[in-house]
């Protein structure tokens, strides 16, 4: 059996997700809480400007960060797909 991640959310990424649509929010914190048993879901892609993760929800990216010496994975950015990148 293999050790959880433990998940961070950076205040920013908080603030982002507190100002989702209720039915987008409920997506988005399902598929955080996911992440600490398979960090990198089927889907995901590496990001190539930075060293992070992508996962996609419909119309809005989640932009993490995965420590696996650690066991450690922070939410950095929560937002539509046009704003994300920026």
């Amino acid at each position: 059996m293999t050790a959880s991640y433990s998940v961070h959310i950076k205040r920013s990424a908080e603030k982002e997700i507190r100002d989702l649509p209720d039915s987008v929010r409920l997506r988005v914190v399902t598929a955080i809480r996911q992440l600490a048993d398979n960090p990198r879901p089927h889907g995901c892609e590496k990001l190539t400007a930075r060293d992070a993760w992508r996962i996609r929800l419909g119309t809005h990216r989640i932009v993490y960060t995965v420590e696996d010496s650690h066991l450690v994975i922070e939410v950095v950015r929560v937002a539509h797909r046009r704003e994300v990148y920026r």
